[in-house]
């Protein structure tokens, strides 16, 4: 015989699905468009003002998430919240990892895959954020290397640059290689880094799938796991070994969440 859960299961994902993609199209459109429209004209630092609607938008995101996702807890350590002025490296299992930590960061930046650049209204609020496009070409590098040279004093000024050096999500959930190239942004910076690990976003948002998958037990996490300052004007500092040390730490970290 089938469960009342189980026979019901696939109405409420779609249900779920459906409310949660008509808040990230049309809420935008009726209720943060305008903000944004008003930002480009008339706020005095545009792009502190579309990295605050971002972490606002995102954040009624996941509020929503919470409220209508039966069995969901979504669990942020206090410690992650009062990340400032870092380089932030996370693993990466879900297309909803950069959209919650722009929800839990008010100053963010991040690296885009640089496709998204072309895509209508989405990429002018990556552009007017000063987000990062992935590669270079075209119109690219100049937006590239503008971002850059200036995410130094960024940095400095309180905010945050997040980047996955995985560079894709996890179809396993196991660590993928890393790319070197947050690691060279925070050894150019001078900034420490900061490490969080991301738990059990692929559950509620699994890929290749477009539906949400609810009515399931699921705490959705983030925690810092974490931090490392190194003294970069060390004639002894290698950026491999510091690369190393800290996926030793995600290697460990992912073996303790599997006992």
């Amino acid at each position: 015989m089938v469960t009342f859960p189980r026979l019901f299961k696939p109405l409420v994902d779609w249900a779920v699905t459906m409310i949660l993609w008509t808040h990230f199209t049309l809420g935008f459109c009726v209720f943060f468009a305008p903000r944004y429209v008003w930002a480009c004209f008339r706020a005095r630092d545009r792009e502190a003002a579309f990295q605050r609607l971002n972490h606002r938008y995102f954040r009624s995101f996941f509020r929503l998430v919470q409220w209508i996702t039966p069995r969901l807890s979504l669990r942020i350590d206090a410690e992650v919240r009062t990340v400032r002025s870092a380089v932030i490296v996370c693993n990466h299992l879900s297309y909803l990892d950069p959209i919650l930590l722009i929800s839990l960061f008010e100053k963010q930046k991040t690296i885009v895959k640089s496709v998204f650049f072309r895509v209508p209204i989405f990429g002018w609020v990556l552009r007017r954020s000063g987000y990062i496009p992935s590669k270079t070409g075209g119109d690219y590098t100049s937006l590239m290397i503008r971002n850059i040279e200036t995410i130094r004093g960024y940095l400095d000024a309180g905010g945050n640059l997040f980047i996955f050096p995985e560079g894709t999500r996890s179809r396993t959930g196991k660590l993928g290689p890393f790319n070197k190239g947050a690691f060279s942004i925070a050894r150019y910076c001078r900034a420490p880094v900061v490490c969080l690990a991301i738990r059990h976003s692929d559950r509620l948002f699994i890929p290749g799938r477009f539906r949400f998958n609810t009515c399931v037990s699921n705490v959705l996490s983030v925690a810092r796991i974490g931090s490392f300052d190194p003294d970069y004007g060390d004639p002894a500092f290698r950026l491999g070994d510091l690369i190393r040390e800290i996926r030793t730490l995600y290697e460990a970290r992912q073996a303790q969440d599997s006992d």
